[in-house]
């Protein structure tokens, strides 16, 4: 851990001092300083406004998508049991393009995006959990299939809205924030989904040692005197809630929840007590590489679910080679 701090810091102040508009280590302390100490000032006005205005949010944004995510996939492997569940699994992801776009289509500024991208995430997972409910069957595979149902659904609803969509406009904008971006994150964006991720992801750290039990199977668990339903939708509503707030100020960004739950096992082994922590800083050191590459490689600023996929599926083929002799 401390280790990934430390290399998180660095990556911190790398992504703050990198850009078309360069700017100096020294100078990119004494401006964050600058706001708590009096320094005195070496730097341009200009530089100052990059780094508060520019750059911080998106770093900030990054770390927190990058935590969320990378958390939400490591509560949904464990409380699934399965290590190929990501955290789209009950179709956060598709209700949030869903909502996302309709806003759009509509005309609707960033803010009415983000909050129809939170609400149709939400109430897609809550149709996913009544499924299983209305047909009598609370059983994991049964949620699992009507993750995959309502997820169906929601793409078939998503196609009908870019048919629709003005190919010139509005189909340009649906089909960017479907692959991911940071680039219009405000200080108001994170100051709205800062409360609710800290709360959610405090809740799934605190007990996370009850996702070790719940491992072991139903009955065991019973019988250690877990209420095995309540933990699950506990952590399963924190999981949710911390994906629909990584969708709605970034769109769809995807095997960030996939793959760093995998490489923090590695790091630290199975046990989720020590494996979540680290995902959570793996998570955001990898959003914020992600993010500053997407900034620098090329002029124009490549889309974040671009990058992820590159980068992601051939880290989870090693892995998968890594692992084979445990899979078979």
């Amino acid at each position: 851990m401390v280790v990934l701090i430390v290399l998180l810091v660095c990556e911190v102040l790398f992504a703050l001092c990198a850009g078309q508009y360069s700017i100096s280590i020294p100078d990119v302390v004494g401006i964050i300083t600058s706001k708590f100490f009096a320094v005195e000032q070496t730097w341009s006005p200009t530089a100052s406004n990059i780094v508060f205005s520019v750059r911080l949010p998106r770093i900030v944004g990054s770390l927190l998508v990058g935590a969320a995510l990378a958390l939400s996939g490591a509560s949904y492997q464990g409380v699934f049991k399965n290590p190929l569940v990501s955290p789209d699994l009950l179709g956060v992801s598709s209700g949030a393009c869903v909502g996302a776009s309709l806003a759009i289509l509509w005309g609707f500024a960033s803010f009415g995006i983000q909050a129809m991208a939170f609400i149709f995430g939400i109430a897609t997972v809550a149709m996913t959990v009544t499924i299983p409910k209305f047909l009598r069957n609370n059983s994991m595979t049964m949620m699992v299939l009507s993750g995959v149902i309502v997820s169906g659904i929601m793409v078939s609803l998503l196609g009908m809205i870019k048919y629709l969509a003005d190919p010139e406009t509005q189909l340009a904008s649906i089909t960017y924030w479907q692959l991911g971006s940071l680039t219009k994150v405000t200080p108001g964006d994170l100051a709205a989904i800062f409360p609710v991720i800290l709360v959610s992801a405090g809740v799934i750290l605190a007990i996370r040692w009850r996702v070790n039990i719940l491992s072991l199977g139903e009955n065991e668990a019973r019988s250690l005197g877990v209420n095995t339903g309540l933990i699950r939708d506990i952590i399963i509503l924190c999981a949710t809630l911390l994906t629909a707030c990584s969708v709605c100020i970034c769109g769809t960004i995807g095997w960030v929840g996939l793959v760093i739950p995998h490489v923090s096992r590695m790091l630290s082994g199975p046990d989720n007590v020590e494996s979540m922590p680290v995902c959570v800083v793996l998570g955001a050191i990898f959003m914020l590489l992600i993010d500053t590459a997407a900034r620098l490689l090329t002029t124009l600023e490549l889309p974040l679910g671009i990058l992820t996929g590159l980068i992601g599926a051939p880290f989870f083929m090693f892995i998968l080679l890594k692992q084979r002799s445990n899979l078979t």
